[in-house]
């Protein structure tokens, strides 16, 4: 056995409160290098009465490591511990302080976490876990008020550009919220609604006032309340990274200089505040001078910023926020922010926008979620042919073990967005590999998100081609696939084990792009089987029982001999499932 690659610290990720009763305990190995791993656990204070062990399942593994898995219930809401790591006859145990050979005497060197606070739990919304989101970009949306037009409001459905306008507002979203509970949302987010001079408006002038061509405070609170009457949560946008040049405090600093009571509002590297040779003199979001950047740690901006955040949620009753730009402002400013944010809705959900690992955001001080688009890039490049079932299954696997399993439940999985190019266009316009990354999304763990218009065929490479107008003619919409996602959606709404049960890959092989998974809970099993080749296939899996059916059409599906056959069509899909109990 490889010990340089054994590896556990009892916290983070690798040990950590699932919830009150229950810590959950993570350990690395090198792939394929063990048979088994024990944890063996008690409570340090009365090892003899309280100690059992518990064999660990293999969670999941990457190309170098797998991941050894284990929940534990301690009586007295305290653990000590220790793994037992075997190969044939060999055993070796992980301490504190090191690996020995020799089995240790409890509870000396042994692993510990002292105790289960609930004030430090990391509960994220329980409501988050049943989402499905629905992302709209108000402007291009629906037009339902033209007299609120901004001038020179070009025809619905015309080429997106990055400074035109076509008039969508909110009252366009309220003229189609039986349409989004018809395809099975149950949360919308949208981008920012604020007043902005640009389209996409993510450089905001007023943070406390909805954009007048989209209508104003009152209408938001209207379409909050008529979300709310249909089950659906609504999530805002939050730009607190940065501003518009014309935010008024900026436009002061731009006006008086180093004697603005603003001036320490923003990074001001060197007065005047200027664009010299292309690059400002003040700290900006990349280097758009009309973005100037915030800082946070200013008291007086974290005030201004953290009422906004306040506002938002306790007078128009907002169900979370999504945070722009995440991973650029200071861990103390998200720290209050989740206090004051929580402070007035327990159950607000915050997604922060960070494109790579964000462990360091996720351990339940700062964000419940973040936008995964780690997944959706591995998701995609799978699909798309880019790696063969093992490299995939063990990208999976190390997704999967990057955040603690309550995250993992409401992590943001999307497969497209306002800064991406369309689904539809990245699988190259072929609807059956859009198909199979589509039921993976809604098959595996994690909060999923519809991008709006990938529903009904729309296409588009990157922003602003990806910001076109939804096409509300229905006769120019792809139904077929919109009966595609209503079906996904429903399947996952449906059942719980698609939402929080274990996921396992099944089958996934060198050299061969078809992979076979499951999810499960202690009430259904399903499993689902994917040919992601441009040839027919058969894949074959070891099934025991015969109570197999087709979990879209309910057809019994039985194994011959102890052995699963299914015939796939070309980057073809099937589904099955079974009643357990």
């Amino acid at each position: 056995m490889l010990l340089e690659a054994m590896y556990h610290v009892p916290r983070d990720k690798w040990a950590y409160a699932y919830d009150a009763k229950t810590i959950h305990l993570r350990v690395r190995t090198k792939r394929d290098d063990v048979d088994c791993v024990v944890a063996l656990t008690g409570d340090k204070y009365n090892w003899q009465d309280t100690s059992y062990d518990i064999m660990m399942d293999k969670a999941a593994s990457d190309d170098m490591f797998d991941y050894w898995e284990a929940a534990v219930r301690p009586k007295y809401k305290r653990l000590s511990y220790t793994f037992r790591v075997s190969k044939g006859n060999e055993s070796v145990y992980l301490l504190d302080n090191g690996i020995r050979t020799e089995y240790p005497a409890p509870p000396n060197h042994y692993y510990e976490f002292p105790y289960i606070h609930q004030i430090d739990l990391f509960q994220v919304p329980n409501w988050a876990k049943d989402a499905v989101f629905y992302q709209i970009m108000t402007e291009r949306f629906a037009n339902g008020d033209p007299s609120n037009d901004p001038e020179g409001t070009e025809p619905w459905g015309g080429t997106p550009k990055l400074d035109n306008f076509f008039g969508g507002d909110l009252q366009g979203v309220l003229d189609h919220l039986d349409d989004l509970q018809e395809l099975g949302i149950n949360a919308v987010y949208f981008t920012p609604l604020f007043v902005s001079p640009s389209n996409h408006k993510y450089d905001i002038m007023d943070y406390k006032r909805v954009a007048p061509h989209f209508g104003d405070n009152e209408l938001l609170k209207t379409v909050v309340e008529e979300c709310h009457f249909r089950g659906i949560r609504v999530m805002l946008d939050a730009v607190f990274n940065h501003c518009s040049d014309k935010f008024p405090p900026f436009q002061d600093v731009l006006e008086k200089g180093e004697y603005s009571v603003y001036k320490d509002w923003f990074h001001i590297n060197s007065f005047p505040a200027e664009i010299v040779d292309g690059i400002p003199t003040y700290d900006t979001f990349g280097f758009f001078g009309n973005m100037p950047k915030f800082n946070t740690a200013n008291h007086e901006v974290k005030t201004y910023l953290l009422e906004v955040a306040e506002y938002w949620i306790k007078e128009i009753k907002v169900d979370g926020w999504r945070l722009d730009v995440a991973n650029e402002v200071d861990h103390h400013f998200w720290r209050d922010f989740r206090k004051v944010v929580k402070a007035a809705n327990p159950e607000a959900y915050i997604v922060g926008e960070v494109w790579s690992d964000s462990l360091t955001w996720l351990l339940g001080d700062q964000f419940d979620s973040v936008m995964n688009y780690p997944f959706s890039g591995t998701v995609l490049e799978f699909f798309n042919g880019g790696m063969d079932g093992i490299t995939f299954g063990h990208r999976i696997g190390a997704l999967l073990m990057r955040y603690p399993q309550q995250t993992n439940e409401v992590v943001f999985n999307l497969l497209g967005s306002h800064d991406t190019p369309r689904l539809l266009t990245v699988v190259g316009e072929d609807k059956r590999r859009l198909k199979l990354a589509v039921v993976f999304l809604f098959t595996f763990m994690g909060t999923p998100c519809i991008y709006y218009g990938d529903e009904i065929g729309l296409s588009g490479h990157e922003d602003p081609d990806c910001r076109k107008c939804m096409e509300w003619n229905e006769a120019s919409q792809d139904r077929e696939l919109y009966d595609f996602y209503r079906m996904m959606i429903a399947l996952r709404k449906h059942n719980k084990a698609l939402r929080e049960g274990r996921f396992r890959i099944l089958q996934a092989c060198e050299n061969d792009p078809c992979i076979v998974y499951e999810r499960a809970d202690d009430v259904i099993h399903f499993t689902v089987w994917m040919n992601n080749s441009p040839v027919p296939r058969i894949l074959s899996h070891p099934m025991e029982t015969d109570d197999w059916q087709d979990a879209l059409t309910g057809e019994p599906v039985a194994p011959e001999a102890g052995m699963m056959h299914i015939s796939l069509d070309p980057y073809g899909y099937r589904i099955l499932s079974r009643h357990l109990g």
